[in-house]
Formats: C-alpha cells, structure tokens, sequence
C-alpha cells in the first residue's frame, strides 16, 4: 500500500476538528480513526465514550468491542439495533486491524443508521483506502488518518500541548523532554499529565528542576546541556556528561546523544551556509521569522544562540563533524563498532570533534 502523503500536522489538525464538532455535539454515524499513531484514535474514541451518552445511559446503549473477538457480521447486527430510552446508541469497535472481514463492514458503513455511532479504532496501520470499507466511511461518516511524528516535529506540538493547559515551558526543559521520551506522545502525554499534577499551585512555567523533580531526567546531565558544551568547545564539561552517559546508558542511548549533536551541527552548517550565500551571491540573508522557518524553530531566543554558535564555526570543520557522527550513528547501531560499549564510542566522538 502506498506510504500516506498526510503529515503530523495535517493529523493535529484533523484531530482537532473533530473534538471541536464532538464538544459541540455534532456527530457523525460512523468514525474511523486509523494509522500507525495510537494518541490521536485513543483520544477521539474516549471523547466518544464520554460524551455521546450520560453516565446512566451508557450501561444499555453502548459497547466495546474487540476486532480479535469479533467478526463483520457480529459488528453489523450490534449498529442495526435500536437505542433503549435514548437517541443514540454507541458502538465502539477496538482492535479493528484484527476483524475478521474487516471489508464486510461495508454492508454497514455505506448505508449506516442514524441512530448508531459506530466507532472504529483500526491502530498499527491505515485500512485500505480502495476498500467498499473505506469509502463508506469516508463518504457517510469521519476518518481520521493519524500519522507518527517527525523528532523536528514534537517540540511544537508539546508547546502547544503544554500551553492549552495554562503553562509554558523552558527551552531545556523541551529539550529534556523530546530527548528523553522520543516522538512517542502518548508517553509524553501521560508523563506531562502526572507532571501537571504534582506541580505547586500557581506555577505557570516549567523548569528543568521541574522535569527532574517529576520525570527523573537530570537536569545537569542531557543531551540539550552535552550539545551545549560541545557547541561553546567546553571539552571537560562535555567529556564529564559523557562520563555520566557512560554510568547510565539505558537512560542516555548513544543513538539519541548522536541524533542531538547532528542537529545541532546542522542548525549550524544551515547558518553559516545562508551567511555564506548572503557573502558572495547577494542574496539577503533571512530574517529572523524566515530562519524560524527553515529552522523548524518558534522561540527567537533560541534562534538567536544558533546564530551566536554558528559564527564560531568554520563550516569546514562542520561538514567534517557531520560526517563523523553519522559515522558513528552507524557505530551506534552497532556497525563497525569493535565491541565498544556506548560509553566508550561516545568519548571517542567527543575528543574527536574537539580535535577537528
């Protein structure tokens, strides 16, 4: 099947949307929440469950179904009944990817009841959008396509999901985040969720003391505090991080450490190039909303050290230091590593970028 064209973004949006028209109680019949993103189903499903029906009605007019347990035919005969008492009845189709026929339920999607909202999670990849399946859901009903962020794409979506619950957050203290709990969000979501709670009352930013309070992630020793000291050429704080990496791997993966320092150089590489073309080509060299752009950045405070940093760096020597790591983003992998252990690679990398 064809790799969708939708974007991280595009899924933010489209969640967004429908917990809009759910809020409003504006349903559709049928709802079909898929892809290889399982926040964004788990979510609009639990809207679902807790919006459509009171508390009271839900014990006779809804139920949770699982596709591993089911088949079409079952599904089909569950929408097709009436409510009791009420206006709606709830369906809830989980673990759709394992329905046996899950292409029958289009006896039901191209002509579903108005008094049913079937709702059907189908996690770990997207169902066939050629199928009958598919497009009676997409013409009768609600899709919802969840797509799996990029590392460049979590740092805006946790600023805008820490904002709409009334906080900001520090730039390290981001950096300590995405670093430590890569694009899965609903790992983010629930780490921040038992972060909001235990923070004193009143507070309205979060802090890297607040992170390794509540989340365990030093706030002395990460990749964002490690980029920091190699960018500004502080090798023995650099090397005394990496020795803190090398007494806790599992928390400090050599892989993410490489993957922070290659964005870093390239942000760099990036500025010096644009400065470069600017120099010699007379092309005007970005502003500051523009460099935001092509940074991936949203916080001009942020922008302004990679300017301050790039300058510092002959691009030569940055080019060379990209090819390093991703020498070592192979070794990382376990490629040419000569049995070293994480640890050891990493000091490796450090001195030799020191010594560039």
């Amino acid at each position: 099947m064809a790799k969708s064209a939708l974007k991280f973004k595009d899924s933010v949006a489209a969640y967004e949307k429908l917990a809009q028209e759910i809020a409003a109680r504006r349903f559709a019949p049928v709802y079909l929440l898929m892809g290889e993103e399982s926040y964004f189903i788990d979510a609009i499903a639990e809207r679902l469950a807790t919006t459509v029906l009171g508390e009271a009605e839900r014990a006779f007019n809804q139920i949770t179904v699982y596709g591993k347990d089911s088949e079409a035919g079952q599904v089909i005969n569950l929408c097709r009944q009436m409510p009791m008492m009420g206006s709606y009845q709830v369906v809830i189709l989980k673990e759709a990817q394992q329905l046996r026929g899950l292409d029958k339920l289009s006896l039901y999607t191209q002509k579903p009841s108005p008094t049913t909202i079937l709702v059907i999670c189908h996690k770990e990849k997207n169902a066939d959008k050629r199928s009958a399946f598919y497009k009676g859901c997409a013409a009768n009903g609600a899709v919802l396509e969840s797509v799996r962020p990029r590392d460049y794409e979590i740092a805006s979506w946790l600023q805008q999901f820490i904002a709409k619950k009334g906080l900001a957050i520090d730039a390290k203290a981001l950096s300590m985040l995405t670093d430590h709990l890569g694009t899965d969000i609903s790992k983010i979501s629930n780490e921040l969720g038992k972060l909001v709670v235990s923070l004193p009352e009143g507070t309205k930013r979060i802090t890297d003391a607040d992170i390794e309070a509540n989340i365990g992630i030093s706030k002395d020793f990460n990749n964002f505090e490690l980029c920091k000291a190699v960018v500004t050429r502080d090798m023995a704080r650099a090397l005394m991080i990496a020795e803190h990496f090398a007494r806790n791997p599992k928390d400090n993966p050599l892989l993410v450490t490489v993957l922070a320092l290659f964005g870093q150089f390239k942000e760099l590489f990036v500025v010096n190039y644009l400065r470069w073309t600017a120099r010699h080509k007379g092309m005007p060299f970005p502003s500051d909303a523009e460099l935001m752009r092509i940074l991936k950045k949203n916080n001009v405070y942020v922008l302004g050290e990679i300017k301050q940093n790039a300058a510092n760096w002959d691009n030569r020597r940055v080019f060379n230091i990209l090819g390093l790591l991703r020498e070592y983003d192979a070794k990382s992998k376990g490629m040419n590593a000569g049995g070293a252990s994480d640890g050891e690679l990493l000091r490796e990398l450090l001195l030799k970028i020191f010594l560039l």
